[in-house]
């Protein structure tokens, strides 16, 4: 695998170097400048899977504005790049006006190694390697046009979700977000935060998953300096950050069962200790969490506490998988190819019918995700102006035949056999009967495909 790329933006050599020795040991490969000038121009060489930056360069040591104005500026290049800051001038409000400029995160000079890792892994996490990365480029931009408001959701089922996510927005309620891989939980949240009465405060996005259990308490709700051997500055957590505004905690399933306890004390009353200290604070946040689990069939196990679910779940909103939502795949797909088209500054091309029909029939596993992923390679690769169904490039497995007849059927209202009968018949047609090719389309063997026309009565 690729290992993940890291651009390091600081005035001093020798912090540099330290950093790019101390993540090559984790396998992350680091590029460092020396300012902001540097900075723009390697993210236009390269894509990069997070950003370390300093805030205070040469023309200004103390403010942190040359940082915030980078900050902006790599934000403008790639929305989706998670940054972290950081400064040895370090102060909450600094910190927070950072955190609103589109910082995933903060480190204080002199770094701690744990902290600093912990840190820089949890946004990779989010942001994931470069694969990772596009495709959360993707899973962003997953119901949506260039615009926010550009939400391609013509299918019965998005239309309830948008409508039922417009009437909450604006409560203040708790919501829990559920839905497969893929389908823009991520998105969901921002638009949900988008239209609250909170949408100019701070809205913090924490990937459970990427949070070791050693560092919960730390990460979540800050320590004092000399809290533990290596804390060696006071620090904010998460939920201080989004203070006023919106906590959007993404993969909630993966919250160590003993710290639940801990995270329902501050959703219970508002109020939390730093680690190390015995001041009680209190913070105003709006809680938006987000997970592909059964979090009922976890509580069944004992893997998650009952009362913790009734705070996260005041509201549940159920993100469909695009096999329930077929009438959005064309539109998705012609969105994909011009979004696509003007990145790779390539003509825009058309799509033949076979290939909207494949697109149609298939089973998408991957949800959008794997819909936008699909429509990038076509672009990409393409040797024409016609995307067709080869173009696509589906790859099956033996079990996708039966999975697209069974997607086939919930949305047609037909049986699964009567399903699987159309897209057998729809595999001949398209290769004119050559068997091993539409075997092929199909993800079956030659053998397997007979004994399926012979079922269907198919010659």
């Amino acid at each position: 695998m690729t290992q993940p790329a890291l651009l390091i933006a600081d005035d001093q050599r020798d912090v540099r170097e330290a950093l790019r020795l101390l993540l090559k040991a984790e396998r992350i490969d680091a590029v460092g400048v020396d300012g902001p000038a540097a900075a723009l121009a390697a993210l236009a060489r390269q894509r990069f899977d997070a950003a370390l930056i300093d805030l205070n360069y040469t023309r200004d040591t103390t403010s942190g504005a040359e940082g915030i104005e980078l900050l902006r500026a790599l934000k403008k290049l790639d929305p989706e790049l998670p940054v972290i800051v950081m400064t040895a001038w370090g102060s909450i409000d600094l910190a927070v006006e950072a955190m609103r400029h589109g910082a995933g995160d903060f480190i204080e000079k002199p770094w701690d190694n744990t902290r600093l890792l912990a840190v820089v892994r949890n946004q990779l996490a989010l942001g994931g390697s470069r694969g990772e990365a596009a495709r959360l480029r993707r899973e962003n931009e997953i119901l949506r046009g260039e615009g926010e408001d550009d939400f391609i959701a013509t299918s019965v089922p998005m239309r309830q979700l948008l409508e039922r996510l417009d009437r909450v927005a604006p409560t203040g309620a708790n919501v829990l977000i559920l839905g497969e891989n893929g389908t823009g939980k991520s998105l969901l949240a921002q638009r949900l935060h988008a239209r609250s009465t909170r949408a100019a405060r701070p809205l913090v996005k924490v990937n459970m998953g990427g949070i070791p259990d050693s560092v919960f308490e730390a990460e979540m709700f800050g320590h004092v300096k000399g809290a533990f051997t290596d804390a060696k500055n006071d620090r904010i957590g998460r939920f201080e950050l989004a203070d006023g505004g919106t906590l959007f905690l993404d993969e909630i399933a993966n919250i160590p069962l003993a710290q639940q306890p801990k995270l329902l004390r501050v959703l219970e009353d508002g109020e939390l200790e730093r680690v190390g200290s015995s001041r009680t604070l209190k913070v105003d946040v709006r809680l938006v969490s987000a997970t592909n689990a059964n979090l009922a069939a976890e509580v069944a196990r004992g893997h998650f506490r009952k009362d913790l679910l009734f705070r996260l779940n005041t509201v549940e909103l159920h993100l469909p998988p695009l096999r329930e939502r077929r009438p959005d795949i064309r539109l998705l797909a012609g969105a994909f190819v011009e979004r696509y088209a003007r990145r790779y500054q390539r003509d825009t091309p058309s799509i033949s019918q076979d290939a909207l029909r494949a697109l149609d029939a298939y089973a998408w596993p991957g949800n959008v995700r794997e819909l936008s992923h699909v429509m990038e390679r076509a672009v990409l690769m393409l040797d024409g102006h016609v995307i067709d169904e080869p173009a696509l490039n589906l790859r099956s497995d033996a079990g996708t035949t039966r999975a697209n007849a069974v997607a086939l059927a919930a949305s047609e209202s037909m049986s699964v056999d009567a399903a699987e009968e159309r897209l057998v018949r729809e595999a001949l047609e398209r290769t004119g009967g050559n068997i091993q090719r539409a075997a092929g389309l199909l993800g079956l063997s030659r053998p397997s495909l007979y004994r399926r026309m012979e079922k269907y009565g198919i010659e």
